[in-house]
This record gives structure tokens, C-alpha cells and sequence, in this order.
């Protein structure tokens, strides 16, 4: 049994997401521990601010509340204080007041609720989003390095799922690269344009802090600025009404999404051409493909990358919704999806980049079974290659696109029949094509057009260039099933 799973069944129903799926670093992040010590810092903060702006606030109560946040957070106080107040600000307001006594009279100093819990989400959404960044960045390197590898190797190209002029697996692989070199440049977009919610007050005018600094303006814009760079942001939004704008975490969500379509769709490839037999993704030595059927070897990691990845493109319409929704300065409908939507999206979307780069790093490559079903199409695919030569040597381009197109369907219908592909055979028999070597046209090499060099020039290309504007990798994290 993996470590990282409960040793026995429990009473209380956990989310899959952080006990069976998203890895230890994500899950730590979204953990009651790291948020409500964020919570702390942002009252220390807003209280280093005010002092350093003169408000009486001694050094004394400054140090006893950073001594505090080196100290657990008792959440047995917290959950009592909440099952009195029914407020889990308030609670945890007055537990940091019990572990810091001194400085209880100016803890929450002019703020409001979403002071705490605004500022704190968007620290969340930016540490998670520095993850996320690097988990994509570590997949499209593993990516990178398997297309080069398979740059050459030319298997059947497929559109609308049907058969059609050759590729390479080095360059179907660049499809994916591609779609996740959009999502870094959005995800990295959004992560730049995270700004603090600051300090507002209770309906974004900052009456309370105007209040409190006896009407000097310039001092309520700094304190403003102050905190937000103690928060560790270059700014904060301009203006707020009691929260931030919920079209923020909209955005940060649908650019979640969006990883979450990429994914999806090379998990459907992927899982297709296991079907095929020309790919597969890693399969360790005592795994186990069905309960019923030993010989199978299903691409479950795959199946579960597509399954995360719908589940987050869900969360964009309900992140949408809370947006739209929100009347005037604010309404509190938006909390518990909220409180829902951020911590899963960000833990689903992580669980999959950690599927995919196991995947990546260990992508299974079958040649045989490329090499088979190319073989089994390869007179239709040579067509193309026929129509060019035979046009150069002085055929009509149309006349000759209607024989191969005759010629093709009654090959078709006989195979149907269970006979093999007579196609050059027929051609061969066709005056039109009598000055056409019919045995180089069903050479592979060139079938492929320019796939391998596009690989060549993509990788050590956009890919390159993407890579190293993003230094950071995320370390190595176990699939946990």
C-alpha cells in the first residue's frame, strides 16, 4: 500500500484530491496550517505598516505577535471560539489575540474580514501558480526530449480519426508541446498580474483607515502600498469594493483549464494509440491492468489525467458564475465556492501535470506496431507522393486525382472483402501512371515531409527560448497511484 494513503477506512469522507491524488507540495499549500498562518501574517503585516506610519503600536507588540507565528496554531481554540461566534475570522482573530495578549488591542486595526481572507487567497493562488509553472515546465522538457528522440520514426497520421498522410511520433508529440507553450505563456501572464487586495476596508473606500490617520490621504495610499509589499506584491489592485474582483480567480481558474484541455487531449491521444499499439505509457513490473483480465494493460494513467482535466474545465464555469453574481460591493454567496473551487482546481490541475510528467519520462515507444499500421494504409498514403511525380512528368493534376480516386475505392471495397490492398497493382495497369516508379512512391523516407526538421526547428526553437525564461523545475514527486 503507498504511504501516502489512510492505513484503514475512516468515518469522515476526505477528498481524493489531497489524500489520493495531488502531490505532498499542493496539498501543503492549500493546508489549514499554511493558510491560517497567513492569516497571522497578514495582521502582522497590516500592524508593521500602521506602526511605521505612526499609529501607536509599540515595538513590544510588534515581536510578541512574530513570536506568535513561530508557534502551532491551536485549532481546538479556533474551533471553539467558531462554534460560539460563527465566524472563522473572528475565531482565529481572537486565538492569535490569546497567543500574542499584548498586542490583542490593535490586532485587525481599521481591517475587515476579506482583508485576511482576500490577501491570503491571492498569496495561495500566487505560490500555486509558481508550482504550476514548474511542473509545466518540467513536462514540456520531458516532452521535448522524447520528440527528439522519435523525431524520425514516420507512423500513420490520423485525421478525423481515420487514416491519412504520414507523420512522426517526434512530431505528434510537438502538438502537445505546443498547446502546454500557450498554457505557460497564459499561466505566467496571470501569475505577473496577481496584485495584493491590499487595504480597503469594508466597501473599498478605506473610510476606516482614513478614519484612523485622522484624514491624511497620503498616508491610507501608502499603507496601502506598504502592505502590499510586505505581502510580497509589487501592488495592489486599485480599487476594490469589499473584496477583490471574483473576475480574477475567474481567470486564474479558466487559464487552469486550459493546462486542463492540453492535457486532456494528449491523454486521448495517448490512450488511442495504446489502443493502436504504437504507444504506451509506463507500466511497472507487479502492476495490475484488471481485476478479471491479466493480460491487460490499460492506460490508466492516461484515462485519470482526462478524468482531472474534466473535472477542472468544470470549475471554470462555476468560478465564472461566482463572478457574475457578485451585486454591488459584494455578497458572501461567493464563499463557499470559493472555498471549493480555488483549493481543487489548483490541486486537480496539479495531479495531472505529476501524471504527465511520469508519463513524459517514461512514454513507451512501440516501433512494431507502428510500422504495422503505416505498412497496412501505405499504398493509399503513397497517393499524394504518386499524384506530385506523375503531374511533373506531364499528367493532368485533375485527371490523375480522379483515376487514384477510382482506382483507391475499389481497392477499399475489396478490402473489405478480406482481400490485401491491390491499389498499385492498379495503378501499375493504368496507362496514366506508366512513367511512375510505383516502387520508390512506397518508400517511406519523404513520406513524412518536413515532420522531422519542424521538430528540430520547434524544439531548439519556441521550446527552448520558453524553457529558459522559466529556470525553476518542480522536483520530483511520486505518483501516488
Amino acid at each position: 500500500m503507498n504511504a501516502d494513503l489512510p492505513a484503514a477506512p475512516k468515518d469522515v469522507w476526505e477528498n481524493p484530491l489531497a489524500s489520493r491524488y495531488a502531490s505532498a507540495e499542493m496539498t501543503r499549500l492549500w493546508s489549514d496550517n499554511h493558510r491560517y498562518r497567513l492569516w497571522r501574517q497578514t495582521w502582522l503585516a497590516l500592524a508593521e505598516a500602521e506602526a511605521e506610519l505612526g499609529l501607536p503600536i509599540s515595538r513590544q507588540q510588534l515581536d510578541e505577535m512574530r513570536a506568535a507565528l513561530a508557534q502551532p496554531i491551536d485549532f481546538a481554540k479556533a474551533a471553539e471560539y467558531e462554534r460560539r461566534m460563527r465566524h472563522d475570522v473572528f475565531a482565529h482573530l481572537h486565538t492569535f489575540g490569546d497567543a500574542c495578549p499584548a498586542a490583542r488591542p490593535i490586532l485587525h486595526l481599521g481591517a475587515t474580514s476579506a482583508y485576511v481572507t482576500d490577501n491570503t487567497d491571492l498569496i495561495l493562488m500566487r505560490e500555486s501558480l509558481d508550482l504550476v509553472v514548474a511542473r509545466l515546465a518540467a513536462v514540456i522538457e520531458r516532452l521535448a526530449t522524447k520528440a527528439l528522440e522519435t523525431k524520425d520514426l514516420v507512423c500513420l497520421g490520423r485525421t478525423h480519426l481515420q487514416p491519412a498522410q504520414p507523420t512522426t511520433i517526434g512530431k505528434r508529440i510537438c502538438l502537445w508541446i505546443h498547446d502546454l507553450l500557450l498554457d505557460l505563456e497564459e499561466i505566467t501572464h496571470r501569475r505577473k498580474l496577481l496584485r495584493a487586495r491590499g487595504v480597503k476596508g469594508t466597501t473599498g473606500t478605506q473610510a476606516s483607515f482614513l478614519e484612523l490617520f485622522a484624514g491624511d490621504h497620503a498616508k491610507v495610499r501608502r499603507l496601502d502600498e506598504l502592505v502590499a509589499v510586505k505581502l510580497g506584491f509589487h501592488s495592489s489592485y486599485e480599487v476594490t469594493g469589499q473584496t477583490y474582483s471574483r473576475k480574477i480567480d475567474s481567470q486564474v481558474i479558466a487559464a487552469l483549464a486550459g493546462v486542463s484541455e492540453s492535457m486532456h487531449k494528449a491523454g486521448n491521444d495517448l490512450r488511442l494509440a495504446a489502443a493502436w499499439g504504437e504507444l504506451e505509457e509506463p507500466f511497472e513490473t507487479e502492476q495490475v491492468g484488471s481485476s478479471a483480465m491479466p493480460y491487460k494493460r490499460n492506460p490508466m494513467r492516461a484515462e485519470r489525467m482526462c478524468g482531472l482535466g474534466r473535472f477542472v474545465m468544470g470549475l471554470a464555469a462555476t468560478a465564472g458564475q461566482t463572478a457574475a453574481v457578485q451585486w454591488m460591493e459584494r455578497t458572501l454567496d461567493d464563499s463557499a465556492p470559493r472555498r471549493l473551487v480555488l483549493p481543487q482546481a489548483f490541486l486537480a490541475t496539479d495531479a495531472q501535470l505529476v501524471i504527465y510528467a511520469n508519463v513524459a519520462g517514461g512514454l513507451v515507444v512501440l516501433p512494431g506496431g507502428i510500422k504495422r499500421n503505416l505498412d497496412a494504409h501505405l499504398p493509399f498514403l503513397a497517393s499524394e507522393r504518386i499524384l506530385m511525380v506523375a503531374t511533373k512528368a506531364g499528367g493532368d493534376r485533375q485527371t490523375l486525382h480522379e483515376a487514384i480516386r477510382t482506382h483507391s475505392h475499389a481497392a477499399t471495397a475489396r478490402i473489405r472483402e478480406g482481400y490485401d490492398n491491390d491499389l498499385m497493382a492498379r495503378l501499375a495497369g493504368d496507362p496514366l501512371f506508366t512513367g511512375v516508379d510505383l516502387v520508390a512512391a512506397l518508400e517511406t523516407p519523404g513520406l513524412a515531409g518536413r515532420a522531422a526538421e519542424q521538430v528540430e526547428e520547434f524544439v531548439h526553437g519556441a521550446v527552448r527560448a520558453a524553457l529558459a525564461d522559466c529556470p525553476g523545475r518542480a522536483a520530483e514527486s511520486a505518483l501516488r497511484v
